[in-house]
């Protein structure tokens, strides 16, 4: 059975690479176009602006897989930034370090899948394994 899951990553991995870009995705489309509806619109010239083009270029690129070693590196240090800034801000009262705590518990999964597609590539299902091939 084990080796049976063990054939399947490949899959498994460039299943785990396009649902968190499309994610990543739908979080930029909030930020920048209200849409889906329910998030809060933000200036583009600001911090949180350039959060949701990242959001939304960087996760369209993850998820296609173009660029997407570049494109999960970036993702991954905008998340960093987000957790210690907009999260944990630095507080250590009643705990405040703690994802649980300060609700950072996504910004810190998005970080380190994305650090982990960083670090690995593509993979199958991808336009950077499509033109390496050609």
């Amino acid at each position: 059975m084990w080796k049976k899951l063990s054939e399947a990553e490949p899959a498994a991995f460039a299943a785990l690479r396009i649902v968190s870009g499309a994610l990543f995705l739908v979080h930029g489309l909030q930020k920048l176009f209200n849409w889906p509806p329910g998030g809060h619109p933000v200036v583009l010239m600001s911090q949180v602006g350039l959060g949701g083009v990242i959001e939304l270029v960087g996760g369209a690129l993850i998820a296609v897989g173009l660029f997407t070693r570049a494109a999960a590196f970036i993702a991954a240090g905008m998340m960093a930034v987000a957790y210690f800034q907009f999260h944990w801000k630095l507080a250590f009262a009643n705990a405040a370090w703690l994802p649980v705590v300060n609700r950072g518990e996504l910004a810190v999964v998005y970080c380190f899948v994305f650090l982990f597609i960083a670090t690995r590539g593509a993979g199958i299902v991808s336009i950077d394994n499509a033109t390496r091939r050609a």
